[in-house]
């Protein structure tokens, strides 16, 4: 794959399908630094959330012949794989701290930025879309940008959000359906 021109994400993957090793590198180049961000704020170890990017991308190598991405953002696809390993490896660590309730300061959301001279195409999508869902996130009440987090970094159950604000059950599930519809609108809009 040449970093000359700009190859979109679902060529990457087809080539992928076919097992060229080059278009998995240059996939591995345009999203690794952003899915580490995503792992290290679940997990906040740094050899966990290298291990779980490497993870997410053998599984890429393995199962993009399974996964029909026709009608799905790679992205958006990528993402989703690294929270779930993420997730799940803060299962197996059961670590205390992993139930501690915490939030993110605004000031700390900060996806990694790539410096990319080769493939400023690219960039430009990528830090355009981390630049919108940041932005987003920033909009949305606080209450409902918390109880995201929690449930999203944390992997916490609705359940275990409630016990640890103090609120119902109910009242935690209508907050984190007006915080995403909230989102989506955000997200949508043009």
């Amino acid at each position: 794959m040449t970093n000359q021109q700009f190859i979109d994400d679902k060529t990457l993957v087809m080539g992928i399908v076919r097992q060229e090793q080059a278009a998995l590198a240059e996939l591995y180049d345009r999203y690794a630094s952003v899915l580490y961000a995503i792992a290290f704020k679940i997990l906040e170890s740094v050899q966990d959330a290298e291990e779980v990017v490497l993870d997410v991308f053998c599984q890429v190598w393995q199962t993009a012949k399974r996964d029909n991405l026709s009608q799905k953002q790679v992205d958006a696809w990528l993402f989703r794989l690294t929270r779930r390993q993420a997730l799940e490896r803060l299962q197996r660590l059961s670590r205390p701290e992993a139930k501690k309730v915490k939030t993110f300061p605004r000031e700390r959301i900060h996806l990694q930025q790539r410096t990319s001279i080769d493939a400023p195409q690219e960039d430009i999508v990528i830090r355009s879309r981390r630049d919108r869902a940041i932005a987003a996130l920033q909009q949305i009440p606080e209450a409902h940008r918390q109880i995201l987090e929690l449930s999203y970094y944390q992997g916490l159950t609705h359940a275990e959000i409630a016990a640890q604000m103090g609120l119902p059950v109910e009242t935690i599930k209508t907050q984190v359906r007006q915080g995403l519809i909230e989102l989506h609108r955000l997200l949508d809009s043009p």
